[in-house]
């Protein structure tokens, strides 16, 4: 059953969760706008203070989805535990693959990630995963709009740092929403903000900043770029031709649910 949201009057500074804003106020189909207090997004919530889960819980959530795999549950923790929340994990990506990730950002030599990553290898490696991500991982894409269409909001979708499996499933629930390809575009950029990035920690823990190289070669993967979010949208007309037939056809998401996701998401 759908709660009644809780808007937040200003974006908070939480101590212990990165990435967080209320998605309300974005344009949408038909001149709407997506409706403030019923849609979030963060960075994980494992680190969360106590006072971060009493905001938290001034939200009226009714379901976290957590876009992680078992290796960064395993590096970070579980996310905190929030009052009535149902937490619901869709990993959007392998946890070898992200054992592999996580070995290489923490403990990779310089010359391990300079044939790794240099080059212009890192960026490439990005845009893969958010093709990769788009094309092969429907049933979790339309999971997620089924829950929010029927009874899961107010809802939270986070990932690690909140950019990337969070934002392209953020990117998709806009899109089922009518929101413009701009606006899109504009909040996934947000995640740039100094406040709002993942901070990287080395295995000794040192922060990668310590060093300008390995910073400049881990920086790709941890900033958000438009080229990365475009090769999803690319990826999307080339198998399917639009955005309609991906929803319809790729997640099987028909007009009539997407009718239903917009009454629940949307105001105006």
């Amino acid at each position: 059953m759908t709660q009644t949201p809780h808007v937040p009057q200003a974006e908070p500074e939480l101590a212990g969760v990165r990435n967080f804003r209320d998605l309300g106020g974005l344009p949408a189909a038909d001149g709407r706008r997506v409706r403030p207090g019923v849609l979030f997004r963060s960075g994980h919530l494992a680190h969360a203070t106590e006072a971060d889960a009493a905001f938290l819980d001034t939200l009226g959530l009714h379901t976290v989805f957590d876009f992680r795999n078992a290796a960064d549950i395993a590096l970070e923790g579980p996310d905190v535990t929030l009052t009535g929340v149902r937490n619901v994990n869709i990993p959007l990506s392998d946890p070898a693959d992200g054992s592999e990730f996580w070995r290489m950002v923490r403990d990779g030599g310089l010359e391990t990630l300079r044939s790794v990553l240099g080059q212009g290898r890192a960026a490439g490696r990005m845009a893969d995963s958010y093709r990769t991500m788009v094309v092969t991982r429907t049933a979790e894409h339309s999971r997620v709009l089924r829950a929010l269409a029927e009874d899961s909001v107010p809802a939270l979708m986070h990932c690690a740092a909140g950019k990337d499996r969070a934002g392209l499933s953020v990117a998709i629930t806009l899109m089922a929403l009518g929101v413009p390809r701009g606006a899109i575009e504009a909040d996934y950029l947000e995640s740039n903000a100094p406040h709002r990035r993942y901070r990287v920690r080395r295995g000794d823990g040192t922060d990668a900043d310590g060093s300008p190289e390995v910073s400049e070669l881990l920086s790709p993967l941890f900033e958000a770029r438009a080229e990365y979010l475009a090769s999803a949208f690319a990826a999307i007309t080339e198998t399917w031709g639009s955005t309609g037939r991906y929803l319809t056809e790729g997640l099987g998401f028909g007009p009539g649910e997407q009718e239903r996701l917009q009454r629940t998401l949307l105001t105006g």
